[in-house]
């Protein structure tokens, strides 16, 4: 018989404790809608976060979670990613790391869900309708006719991960129709060198350009609060600057994805698939996990 695995939601992590609790709710929600434990761990960062701001309990990272579970005579795990794309942190860099661990602990087995959007398939529209769902909030709450919408993201050194960004920004402006003058892409910050063009436009430069120099909704690419996407964070701050350069332009933000009671629902279908899948220590070869290091999981989540 096949060994339970033990159910990680796993985010990159983040120094601000806003993240983590964020990551906790939605780890005991996420239990809730599928009769399952489900453990709120982070890959780094969240250790630095003072126990204090989180009710008196340490954050938890991925290798001494395991460690200590192991140490429990678990040997199986299930890793739900709260990611939106294929990112390196988890798909590349983890796979690596078990292997790595698994030298001294031959029983290990890790399965990976899917991320919780999938390029493959056009008609997976559940985070998109989300996004839409949560710009029509804004719409109502601000009564806003008509604004330029866009969709922004951190910005990243992966390509693939930027086709996240790109492929959910068509279905939104899809979803939107008429409801919006504009849909467009952004990112909130980008590595120097033309390498790393594909994550233009920057939301400092949308902002005031020709159709969004007049109310704007941000739609928020980003899962918790931190320090980019939380208040006074680098979002507010772009926004604000962007405000007093350009007259007449008013930013709004959506709220964050993991607000929307839906995103449950997406990480609920993805948990199931990830049941079913097969464990990746052995399906990646080694080489991939060296690209791992090229900031994914270095970098603290917004």
């Amino acid at each position: 018989m096949t060994e339970k695995p033990c159910i990680l939601l796993v985010d990159n992590g983040s120094h601000r404790a806003a993240s983590t609790l964020s990551l906790r709710r939605l780890a005991g929600e996420l239990g809730s809608a599928t009769g399952e434990t489900v453990h709120p761990v982070s890959l780094l960062h969240s250790t630095k976060v003072d126990p204090a701001e989180l009710g008196g309990e340490p954050a938890q990272i991925l290798e001494p979670f395991l460690k200590s579970r192991r140490a429990e005579g678990i040997d199986s795990f299930l890793i739900v990613p709260l990611f939106f794309g294929h990112s390196a942190a988890i798909f590349e860099y983890v796979p690596q790391r078990m292997r790595e661990l698994r030298e001294g602990w031959p029983a290990l087995q890790v399965r990976i869900a899917p991320s919780m959007v999938d390029l493959d398939d056009p008609g997976n529209t559940d985070v998109a309708e989300i996004l839409a769902a949560s710009v029509r909030e804004t719409l109502a709450t601000e009564a806003l006719d008509t604004p330029a919408v866009t969709l922004v993201d951190h910005g990243t050194p992966r390509r693939a991960v930027n086709l996240v960004r790109n492929f959910l920004a068509g279905q939104l402006a899809a979803l939107l129709g008429a409801e919006a003058a504009a849909v467009e892409p952004s990112s909130m910050e980008r590595r120097e060198g033309e390498e790393y063009a594909f994550n233009e436009p920057l939301l400092e430069n949308l902002l005031g350009a020709e159709g969004f120099e007049r109310d704007v909704v941000l739609s928020m690419l980003f899962i918790s609060p931190g320090r980019h996407a939380g208040p006074g964070g680098d979002i507010a701050q772009i926004c604000e600057e962007a405000e007093a350069t350009h007259a007449g332009l008013r930013t709004f933000r959506s709220p964050l994805f993991a607000e929307h009671p839906g995103a449950v629902e997406v990480l609920a279908k993805r948990l199931r698939q990830g049941l079913g899948s097969d464990p990746v220590i052995d399906e990646i070869p080694p080489p991939l996990a060296v690209r791992a290091m090229e900031g994914e999981p270095g970098r603290a989540q917004a």
